[in-house]
């Protein structure tokens, strides 16, 4: 996977945008990402599509090509087609274009998510997270929903911790604080204390409705190369040094583990493949669609001490000016769910800012190494991805690990 990189990245606001619609926010999220990469169109050979979840109509475009006919690019792309894994999409996405590249099969890869949960009807949403991925003999008679998954995660992450309500709440506003400095997040003028959280309607206990995710409209695109090509090209780039996951159950009934999930095995695969580990990480990037399944990430991914992950975040560890920064966009939580995209939109963000490109009021100096996190569904899976900035020109591309291994040298 080292033999691929990423050059570029383009988002649109996540919100509530009405007067937006699907097509036209997938076309503009890849002018942007090419634009970012100096590059056009005609330059991409391969696009991979993440799919939406709040029109089937929409979905149908996306499996028909029109993508390819809306940049232009009719009769000469490669390829187009779509992955999808629920919120790590975009991880097993990057896999998969990582692989292409790899092979010699693409050279320059576009990978593209625009979701409309902000717009889409609620009685719509309402259905699609009361059913979907919930199993209909065991769970759904019982009233099984998202966000109750969320609050019995919550509720077994806190009995074995020990962590408060407050503590919980802390994440919510860290996430918050990033939020405020991202022009694209959803809650970017509304600061967030822990007393109005826990203030706030009790939606399924432990969970206050400001602990809840709120469904957006966004679009996210990522543009991949070879770190060679990338060189060739002038361009700086962000390379994948190690990837592992873990698919741990179908529904949450049949995790037996509901405090660690897989992200303990996920981890440590990605480190054996990069050659590094979560002390060397300057920036993690973690799929945080409600506190609890970013606490038990950071603890599963070695960030923090075990069952220490709410207070950790809490304790400011993560925000602006901490040892840690996280999620710097504002995560799910503050910057918006845009469904299959929330993921996309996080690991987007940690390429901005290994490319120096996350703007004045966000962006980390020096920051060249990162960890992305992601997980889907019912959170059925954890997926780690290592990230390194690449330094442009000549010289800039540093042996792959496969050929630092066949000459003896040093991981």
């Amino acid at each position: 996977m080292d033999d691929a990189a990423f050059v570029g990245t383009g988002e649109l606001p996540s919100g509530r945008y009405p007067d937006r619609n699907f097509m036209g926010d997938l076309v503009a999220a890849a002018h942007l990402a090419l634009a970012d990469a100096r590059l056009t169109p005609r330059d991409v050979d391969t696009i991979l599509l993440i799919p939406c979840l709040h029109s089937f109509v929409d979905q149908a475009d996306l499996v028909f090509s029109r993508v390819v006919e809306e940049l232009g690019l009719s009769k000469q792309a490669k390829s187009q087609f779509m992955v999808h894994s629920g919120g790590s999409t975009s991880d097993n996405a990057v896999r998969a274009a990582g692989s292409l590249l790899t092979a010699g099969e693409a050279e320059t890869v576009l990978i593209l998510q625009c979701e409309r949960w902000g717009s889409a009807p609620v009685e719509q949403m309402i259905d699609s997270l009361s059913f979907n991925g919930i199993p209909l003999e065991w769970e759904i008679p019982c009233g099984q929903n998202f966000n109750a998954i969320g609050a019995l995660i919550t509720a077994r992450y806190m009995f074995e911790t020990g962590s408060t309500p407050e503590e919980m709440a802390g994440i919510c506003v860290a996430l918050r604080r990033w939020a405020r400095l991202n022009p694209n997040a959803m809650y970017r003028e509304k600061a967030l204390t822990v007393e109005q959280i826990l203030a706030s309607k009790m939606v399924c206990e432990p969970l206050h409705a400001m602990e809840c995710p709120m469904m957006a409209d966004g679009a996210v695109g990522l543009v991949m190369t070879t770190p060679d090509l990338a060189a060739r090209r002038g361009q700086e780039s962000v390379r994948i040094v190690g990837t592992g996951g873990c698919v741990s159950h179908y529904s949450l009934g049949q995790e037996t583990d509901l405090a660690r999930l897989g992200w303990p095995k996920a981890a440590e695969m990605a480190y054996e493949a990069s050659g590094w580990g979560p002390e060397d990480a300057q920036l993690a990037e973690v799929y945080d669609s409600y506190a609890a399944v970013m606490a038990i990430a950071f603890e599963g991914l070695g960030l923090c001490k075990p069952g220490e992950g709410a207070r950790f975040i809490a304790s400011g560890e993560t925000s602006p000016g901490g040892s840690l920064p996280s999620n710097t966009n504002g995560g799910l939580l503050s910057a918006g769910h845009t469904g299959v995209g929330g993921g996309t939109a996080l690991l987007a963000e940690g390429v901005r800012q290994l490319l120096g490109r996350a703007g004045p009021e966000r962006q980390l100096d020096g920051v060249t190494r990162a960890i992305i996190g992601g997980t889907g569904g019912s959170y059925m899976d954890a997926q780690v991805m290592c990230l390194e900035r690449v330094a442009r020109g000549p010289g800039g591309v540093p042996p792959t690990r496969a050929a630092r291994a066949a000459s003896g040298g040093a991981t």
